[in-house]
């Protein structure tokens, strides 16, 4: 197959730290060139790839400081993607709402992966487009009253090979937090969780624009680089590390997850979690065994005290068992023939209609 994958350009594909999105983009695109499929990736200019890379910015926009209006580069991309349609038997798009007037222009398909959550705002698009085919990331993620074409839900995957496994935690023991410094992740909660039970808390992660105020206000007046500690934004290796020889990671979100990369990572590591029963979590943790949900604060503290009982083993078989990059991406294949094999129908219906309206004339 022919295919197009369209990446965010915040981020570059794959990300050197953190970026979901730019990570599972970056091992579908390579594992669908070693399956022996034309791909071209439309990413930021620093990706790194197997496939052809065409981009309209030679740098990640979130590290260039001279971009000011990223919606911009955005609708460069996307016209160039679609100026080139014809060239490709699908469209893999990433980047939510924003290519879908697009899609409805060209004959080739484009195939939507939601990364994100509904709003009131983008919802209005979604309905817009609505008829178009969306893979969800996870059960939980859908929002049944838009109506969207679900073709699939496919999990996000990972590369279990590139993740060591830690057989027990470090000593002296501590929690984990990884992920973006913002309310939606829990942050707060997390070092409330760890302050009542009096657990060492190490986190890593970015801190967006948007979230600047929420750290420099109710995060960071608590880091005491002893009991909270926050250790800035983690590479691969680093993060690793950082859940690896943990006790356990704690994922106290306040939002409909739509995924939680954080979580199988975690879970690769051999480091069960401790997450609020919120979104995706429930498909993504098998609650008693790979780590526990609770729907309170004080669920989550009483949890601590029984994680160091769940097999570290049974946490990386999980993984293996159901988020593999080879899981995710076979997922995705049978998409794409799916709405491939959907469109051939219809043109073939099509072309019988017409053939049959000739021979009455």
């Amino acid at each position: 197959m022919r295919i197009a994958q369209v990446a965010p350009l915040l981020e570059r594909v794959p990300p050197p730290a953190y970026g979901g999105i730019e990570l599972v983009v970056g091992l579908l695109t390579d594992e669908l060139v070693r399956r022996g499929h034309e791909v071209t990736l439309f990413a930021s200019g620093d990706s790194v790839t197997l496939a052809k890379l065409v981009s309209v910015h030679p740098h990640a926009l979130r590290l260039d400081r001279t971009v000011k209006d990223y919606s911009i580069y955005e609708m460069l991309e996307l016209a160039s993607v679609y100026q080139r349609a014809a060239e490709f038997d699908i469209i893999h798009s990433h980047m939510g709402y924003a290519a879908l007037p697009y899609a409805n222009l060209v004959a080739t398909p484009t195939v939507h992966t939601l990364h994100g959550v509904f709003t009131p705002d983008n919802e209005k698009m979604f309905s817009f487009g609505k008829k178009q085919p969306y893979v969800s990331i996870s059960n939980a993620q859908r929002e049944p009253k838009l109506g969207l074409n679900y073709v699939a839900t496919v999990y996000n995957g990972i590369d279990i090979n590139k993740y060591e496994f830690y057989s027990k935690p470090e000593n002296p023991p501590y929690l984990a937090f990884l992920g973006r410094m913002s309310p939606e992740k829990g942050v707060h909660l997390a070092i409330e969780i760890a302050k009542q039970a009096g657990w060492t808390l190490k986190m890593a992660g970015k801190v967006d624009v948007v979230d600047v105020e929420y750290f420099e206000t109710q995060i960071k007046p608590q880091i005491d680089g002893e009991q909270i500690q926050y250790l800035g934004e983690a590479n691969h290796t680093q993060k690793n590390a950082l859940m690896g020889g943990a006790v356990a990671t704690l994922f106290p979100i306040t939002w409909r997850e739509p995924f939680g990369l954080v979580m199988v990572e975690s879970m690769a590591s051999g480091t069960p979690v401790i997450a609020m029963n919120l979104g995706s979590t429930q498909e993504v943790i098998s609650h008693g065994k790979t780590g526990f949900l609770g729907d309170r604060i004080q669920e989550c503290i009483s949890a601590i005290e029984k994680i160091t009982q769940l097999d570290r083993y049974a946490c990386r078989q999980h993984v293996e068992n159901r988020f593999s990059v080879e899981q995710m991406v076979d997922g995705y294949e049978a998409v794409y023939q799916k709405i491939i094999g959907e469109k051939f129908s219809l043109n073939g219906r099509f072309r019988s209609l017409l053939s049959l309206g000739s021979n009455r004339q």
